[in-house]
C-alpha cells in the first residue's frame, strides 16, 4: 500500500470519485490508500461538495512550507498511551476537527472539544489545551466559551482549585435537553403569529406548520434522550427510605 502524501493525479482521481457520487472507502480501494487518508484529504479540503483536486494539491503546498521553518522547535505532542499510532491520531483528530466544523463551530472550538474527546482522561485544564494546541490562553478561554455555553463541556474544580474542562456521557444528554428547549421560543412566537394573520390565512397555516413540527421534534428528541439515557448509562439513584434503584426503572 503506497505511502507519502497524495500526488496531484490522485486527488483528481478523488475528486472524479466524488463527482460520481462513489463512496471513501471504494474511491480508497481504486487508489490502494487507506480510507482514512482520502477521508481526511476530502474533509480538510471543503468537504464532498466543495472538494477541488487543483485547490487542495496548492493547500497542502503551501502547509509543507509552514512546518518547514518549524523543525527546530521541541515537539510537544504527548506520548501516545495504549501503543497508539501518534500519526494515525493525529490524522484522525484532523478529521473529526473538520467534521465538528462541518457541523457548525469554528476551526479552534472544534480543536478544543477534539482534544477532549480524544484524551482519555476526558478532561484538561486551559493551561493543559494551551500546550497541547499550542495556541494563546485567549484562543482557548474564548473557545471554551462558546462550549459551555452550547452545553457541549461542563467544568469543575480539581483538588488544585484549577477549573477542568469535561466531556462526559452526560454532556450530550445536556445538549440533547438544551436543544430542544431553545425551540420553545420559536414555537411560542410562531403561534402567535397565527393569531395575529389570521387564523386560516395561508401566512397563519404557515406558522402553524412550524410550531407544530418543531413541538414535535422537541418532544421526541427529549423523550429519546431521556431513553437513551437511561438505557446506556443508567446510574444509581437512591430512594427516600435509602435504596439505590437504577435510573433505567423509572416510569
Amino acid at each position: 500500500m503506497p505511502g507519502g502524501r497524495l500526488t496531484q493525479p490522485e486527488r483528481q482521481q478523488i475528486a472524479l470519485g466524488l463527482a460520481d457520487g462513489l463512496a471513501y472507502a471504494e474511491i480508497a480501494r481504486q487508489l490502494n490508500r487507506p480510507t482514512s487518508t482520502v477521508t481526511r484529504e476530502v474533509m480538510r479540503n471543503g468537504g464532498p461538495t466543495a472538494y477541488r483536486a487543483d485547490l487542495a494539491h496548492r493547500a497542502t503546498e503551501r502547509r509543507a512550507r509552514r512546518r518547514r521553518p518549524a523543525a527546530p522547535r521541541e515537539p510537544q505532542a504527548p506520548v501516545q498511551a495504549h501503543g497508539r499510532d501518534i500519526e494515525a491520531v493525529r490524522e484522525y483528530e484532523e478529521v473529526l476537527t473538520t467534521v465538528i466544523m462541518q457541523a457548525g463551530l469554528p476551526k479552534m472550538t472544534s480543536r478544543v472539544l477534539t482534544c477532549l474527546y480524544t484524551t482519555d482522561a476526558g478532561s484538561l485544564t486551559a493551561s493543559e489545551l494551551v500546550q497541547r494546541l499550542q495556541v494563546s490562553p485567549a484562543s482557548i478561554s474564548k473557545a471554551i466559551t462558546l462550549l459551555e455555553n452550547q452545553g457541549l463541556i461542563r467544568r469543575e474544580r480539581d483538588e488544585r482549585r484549577r477549573d477542568r474542562y469535561i466531556v462526559d456521557d452526560d454532556v450530550w444528554y445536556q445538549a440533547s435537553i438544551a436543544s430542544a428547549r431553545s425551540n420553545a421560543l420559536i414555537i411560542e412566537t410562531a403561534r402567535q403569529g397565527v393569531s395575529i394573520l389570521g387564523p386560516g390565512t395561508p401566512a397563519a397555516a404557515r406558522l402553524e406548520g412550524v410550531a407544530r413540527f418543531l413541538d414535535f421534534v422537541s418532544e421526541s428528541m427529549t423523550r429519546a434522550a431521556d431513553q437513551a439515557r437511561d438505557i446506556l448509562h443508567p446510574k444509581a439513584q437512591t430512594t427516600s427510605h435509602g435504596t439505590a434503584t437504577p435510573r433505567s426503572d423509572r416510569g
